[in-house]
């Protein structure tokens, strides 16, 4: 039997931070109350698209495997914010990694969507379809903040996450896998007019991210702890069998309450929210390859991961890492800096929500 194993990981993290502090500068909170209620502390914004936030940490992957583009058979994003719904993103990094061959195509479940790649790519090298696979999370959420939602508007982040996936023989990658959608919850977390519309014939184009904390919260855990069950189930595993702990970084509060109702120690859970906020469908891969680079992921690991997203998606894995923890080569590809601050890189948002920010630009308008 093939199996799906994890040789190669990137993740791309944008250049510019913006801290609680700096959102206290354009909302009435403040850093204290950000953090008591979601364990943030900053977030970063991208100044580019997606896709090349996508391209530059799949190159990363393949640098890690020493792989080259051209043997890759299939490459999906996983991903809420493209730039444009056709032709997909996917077919831009394919495009700009030069990965000739590739199949291409995007796969949007919100914050779940990496999660359900990694899932799709590994069972179509178990059935023999392919050999090689890039599956990324890339998500530039930062444009659909509103400025005026005090409540939501700090809890997103920018970044990218890829890992690449070979056929192996040895019983690695992931080895079992639950994906569900939690039933009568797809309203409690919307963005209207994120997508085709008739209010596209209109003048009323207005992105505001719709988010129900307290509903999401329940459902979430609810979604997730089932996920887990069902897949410990089917490896015959419990949770004192997992190494590590690897969950969706939404909210500190989510992520503590499922490790307590788990019995799993925080000190086994990867929590990276802190930095990047909730980057969505970039937030596992991301704190995954955080995680390998400061020695936490191991040779040999189970590894556990749980996810949740808009829909309300919801999924689980076990992962059994392999022997590669170290980097191959270096990607040598660099995205060009931004000549400007957080606040001139969001004016025109501030300006569509109808927030002055004209104090805090250090670039005219």
């Amino acid at each position: 039997m093939k199996y799906a194993e994890i040789t190669g990981w990137g993740s791309y993290v944008p250049q510019l931070v913006m801290t609680n502090d700096d959102i206290s500068k354009v909302v009435d909170t403040s850093d204290e109350w950000i953090f008591s209620r979601s364990g943030i502390k900053q977030r970063y914004y991208s100044h580019v698209s997606t896709g090349k936030m996508a391209w530059l940490a799949c190159d990363r992957a393949l640098a890690v495997a020493g792989v080259d583009a051209e043997d890759i058979d299939l490459i999906i994003l996983g991903s809420t914010s493209p730039e444009e719904i056709c032709p997909n993103t996917a077919s831009f990094i394919k495009n700009e990694l030069g990965a000739t061959k590739a199949a291409a195509f995007d796969l949007n479940s919100a914050c779940t969507s990496w999660f359900y790649g990694v899932n799709v790519a590994t069972d179509m090298i178990k059935a023999g379809s392919i050999k090689k696979a890039l599956v990324v999370g890339s998500e530039r959420i930062s444009l659909a903040m509103d400025w005026k939602k005090r409540e939501s508007c700090f809890l997103f982040g920018d970044g990218a996450g890829a890992v690449l996936l070979e056929a192996s023989d040895k019983k690695v990658g992931l080895l079992s896998a639950h994906m569900g959608c939690v039933p009568d919850s797809r309203e409690c977390l919307h963005l209207p007019t994120w997508g085709m519309s008739p209010l596209h014939f209109t003048d009323d184009i207005f992105i505001s991210l719709n988010f129900e904390g307290q509903e999401i919260f329940k459902s979430a855990v609810r979604g997730m702890a089932d996920s887990i069950s069902q897949v410990l189930e089917k490896e015959g595993l419990t949770t004192e069998d997992i190494d590590l702990f690897i969950p969706h970084q939404a909210n500190i509060r989510i992520i503590q309450t499922l490790a307590k109702r788990l019995n799993f120690p925080m000190e086994k859970v990867v929590v990276r929210i802190d930095e990047y906020a909730n980057t969505s469908a970039a937030s596992i891969p991301l704190a995954l390859c955080d995680a390998i680079a400061d020695g936490t992921v191991k040779p040999g690991m189970t590894i556990l991961t749980a996810t949740f997203g808009a829909g309300l998606t919801c999924g689980a894995g076990i992962i059994r890492w392999g022997e590669r923890v170290t980097s191959t080569t270096i990607s040598e590809s660099k995205i060009p800096e931004y000549d400007g601050t957080v606040f001139d890189l969001m004016a025109d948002s501030f300006v569509h929500y109808g927030v002055d920010a004209q104090h805090l630009l250090t670039k005219s308008s």
